[in-house]
């Protein structure tokens, strides 16, 4: 079995600690994305002693702070039931893992940060729900990021490549020079084989491994049937079986010709009033992502969401892929037909990477009207609409868009295709295996 994988968080991190203004840590993200390993792999590089309490494992923990929340009456406790821990001033780094079990350790942060004596890194699953309580804890005295499972760049080191194919796509990107075919070739088929094996730290470890998907769908499917679990053990009443409903649609609801989120296809009747809560919790959980509809293709995007019409996708498509029928599967996985699902692999797959780069997901549909964007993303004062398709036809709400003056903000757009790269009537076209760089192209991307 292959060693540690590197991931971005990694330079996160290093830049973390060489902040001597740094606050304790907090990170956030959905299970088995790879939060303690990340951690743990920078702590023993960095600190001289490594004091890891995890909340699950060893509850008998969650008695430090019954003498106050201060550093000294925390760290005399925490000796009080490991007297091997070591607490050297300066060289000592305290991990509270699966907080989301004792929510309460957060109010501790601001007096570790006003100590400065210890660096302290907390993370847990499911955070962005419990995190909901602790929010406004230690406000100013700690530092928040999300972490996800890895991206394709992040795929690309664990198969060994190094950061030239990342630099030798964006050059192509942002020149508009077509790949050769070979090329092109080589970094699709890499692409299949990530959409398939998704970001999942131990899914993408067993196929570098072994170098075929032969355990990849049972150890996915297991992460899933992980997530149901937590649902269970975490989400409170009623909301369990709403919450687990929703969760299970997901992949029905993107197999059908209108994506957007149907309640009545989760339970007959229902109000998304009643539903809301449950979209929320997985979003906050980082189990699923949200495109939210844009009322107007207009900027500023805030305030211009239609609050009950979203379309919801896996977080990992990885594990979406794990949900589909059987059918779906094997057309899939043999035959490399990424057009199931009627494009709905497809736009999960771009969501996935546009929300790992740090976007948020919006989409326009016009009423009474075949005008419609998958995504649309800010970039200056520019809005970008960013088409996909499964092949490489026409892209005609695409070009309306971009000539209709009342879209001002409108003035090129991206389409994502299976095909090359080309720029035409103000259209970039990029293969689908650019989607994670879109920003990157954005921020360097001078339009005339």
């Amino acid at each position: 079995m292959i060693g540690y994988l590197k991931r971005k968080i990694d330079a996160y991190l290093a830049e973390w600690k060489a902040n001597d203004e740094r606050k304790p840590l907090i990170i956030k993200g959905a299970r088995q994305v790879g939060k303690t390993k990340s951690i743990e792999n920078f702590a023993q590089s960095n600190y001289d002693s490594i004091v890891e309490i995890n909340f699950v494992s060893d509850p008998v923990y969650k008695q430090i702070v019954e003498n106050g929340y201060s550093a000294e009456a925390v760290i005399k406790n925490i000796s009080r039931i490991n007297p091997e821990a070591r607490f050297i001033k300066g060289k000592t780094l305290i991990f509270f893992d699966e907080i989301q079990e004792f929510p309460d350790i957060v109010t501790s942060l601001k007096f570790f940060a006003l100590d400065g004596n210890y660096d302290v890194i907390c993370s847990g699953s499911l955070l962005g729900v419990h995190y909901k309580e602790i929010s406004n804890i230690s406000v100013g005295y700690k530092t928040e990021i999300e972490m996800r499972s890895l991206d394709f760049e992040e795929f690309l080191w664990a198969l060994g490549y190094d950061n030239s194919v990342k630099n030798d796509i964006l050059e192509h990107m942002l020149s508009f020079t077509p790949f050769t075919s070979s090329v092109l070739k080589i970094y699709n088929d890499l692409f299949l084989d990530y959409c398939l094996v998704g970001g999942m730290p131990d899914v993408v470890k067993d196929f570098v491994t072994r170098k075929t998907f032969e355990n990849t769908l049972e150890i996915q499917r297991q992460i899933v049937i992980g997530y149901e679990a937590d649902i269970r053990k975490y989400a409170v009443g009623l909301d369990k079986s709403r919450i687990t409903n929703v969760f299970r649609s997901v992949p029905f609801q993107l197999g059908k010709e209108n994506k957007k989120f149907q309640l009545s296809k989760v339970r007959s009747g229902a109000k998304f009033k009643d539903y809301r809560g449950s979209l929320e919790w997985l979003e906050d959980a980082g189990i699923v992502n949200v495109s939210r509809a844009l009322q107007t293709p207009n900027l500023p995007l805030k305030g211009n969401v239609i609050e009950d019409c979203c379309i919801l996708y896996y977080a990992d498509n990885g594990l979406l892929i794990s949900q589909l029928d059987d059918e779906a599967q094997t057309d899939f996985r043999q035959n490399k037909n990424l057009d199931v699902y009627k494009g709905g692999l497809f736009e999960s797959i771009i969501g996935e990477a546009l929300v790992k780069s740090g976007y948020e997901l919006r989409y326009y549909k016009k009423e009474n009207s075949t005008l419609q964007e998958e995504f649309l993303v800010r970039y200056k004062d520019y809005l970008v609409p960013i088409e996909v398709k499964a092949g490489n036809n026409n892209s005609k709400s695409l070009a309306t868009l971009i000539k209709n003056p009342d879209y001002k903000e409108i003035c090129f757009g991206i389409k994502i295709v299976r095909g090359n790269i080309g720029f035409n009537s103000n259209i970039c076209t990029f293969p689908h295996f650019c989607s994670f760089l879109i920003k990157e192209f954005l921020s360097s991307f001078q339009f005339h």
